[in-house]
């Protein structure tokens, strides 16, 4: 090895000790079993095997093969222009709100069906079910405003039979509203999960688009009229009103309203700028408990803040109801 040269790292510590993407990908094993993904693979400066992680139809057929090879996931896809997230940072975000639940059961985490998580935003793609289900064998209700989504998700549940049972999506026919309309009455759910839209306006999307497709070419400049999004997007998964603080802002307000119908409330913060109104309004919501996980992938880092309106008494009758 030449002096100097710098070599490609072959772990991402900042992800979760329980994350199986925190190795390279095994890109024969992808292959082998989603032969479609083997046109998309190429060699790295590194002369690694890699994607170009620009092109949204990489992406999205490397989701796939990920998903078969680690979530037992047969069938998987969605709508042409829809969300296709990358699948490590939701598999940590996962593993994070474990912890937490864990941390309310003597450092047991609590597994199996009876578990219920409420996914605010489950989207087209349907990827905290499929990998909460694998991983932990926990339950879950999706949530989305968007029709063609949901269809979508539901699309994926009916498609595998690992998720039979396992995975109820739910049409919220108020976008002003989080909640309310989606958690039934006498409903109980162990922990919430969303990743909030991230900006406020489509021009700020496109902006942020074309920054991180110039990180990805390594050009300061991506000459392109309309930007095309590597991991896709609807305005309604991007955007809202006030952005990522605006909407968090909303949660944190109406989640007191289902006080006891939810243990831990959580969020994934991408704005560290935002952090501070966030902790704010949960002070204002007078809730019991607040914390904050920090968590990361690749050179992006964010934070989960988590809530509960539960005394300690009332923490550990759920615990002996629920997590026994």
């Amino acid at each position: 090895m030449s002096k100097g040269k710098t070599v490609h790292p072959q772990v991402k510590p900042k992800l979760h000790p329980r994350n199986l993407h925190r190795e390279r990908y095994d890109f024969s094993a992808l292959v082998a079993v989603c032969p479609d993904l083997a046109p998309f693979v190429t060699r790295n400066i590194y002369s690694d095997a890699t994607v170009d992680f620009a092109n949204p139809a990489a992406v999205k057929m490397l989701n796939l093969a990920l998903l078969k090879l680690h979530y037992d996931i047969e069938y998987w896809d969605i709508p042409d222009g829809y969300l296709c997230p990358p699948i490590p940072g939701r598999v940590d975000y996962l593993h994070h709100v474990a912890d937490l639940l864990g941390g309310s059961n003597f450092g047991k985490i609590p597994v199996g069906p009876k578990i219920a998580c409420l996914d605010i935003g489950i989207g087209a793609n349907c990827v905290y079910p499929m990998v909460g289900n694998k991983a932990y064998g926990w339950s879950f209700v999706g949530s989305d405003i968007d029709v063609v989504a949901l269809e979508s998700a539901q699309k994926i549940v009916d498609n595998n039979t690992v998720l039979s049972g396992k995975v109820a999506c739910r049409l919220q026919s108020n976008p002003k509203d989080i909640f309310y309309g989606i958690i039934q009455e006498g409903e109980y759910f162990d922990f919430s999960i969303c990743n909030p839209p991230f900006h406020a306006s489509m021009e700020e999307a496109d902006s942020g688009t074309l920054r991180k497709l110039a990180n990805l070419r390594g050009k300061k400049k991506v000459k392109m009229k309309v930007p095309v999004k590597n991991f896709g997007g609807q305005p309604s998964e991007l955007t809202c009103e006030g952005g990522e603080r605006g909407f968090i802002l909303d949660m944190v307000k109406q989640s007191r309203q289902f006080m006891h119908s939810c243990f831990w409330f959580t969020t994934l913060v991408s704005k560290q700028s935002n952090l501070k109104a966030v902790q704010e309004a949960l002070v204002a919501a007078a809730a019991a408990e607040v914390k904050t996980i920090p968590m990361g992938t690749g050179n992006k880092t964010a934070r989960i803040v988590a809530w509960t309106f539960l005394s300690k008494a009332q923490q550990k009758a759920w615990r002996e109801l629920r997590f026994a």
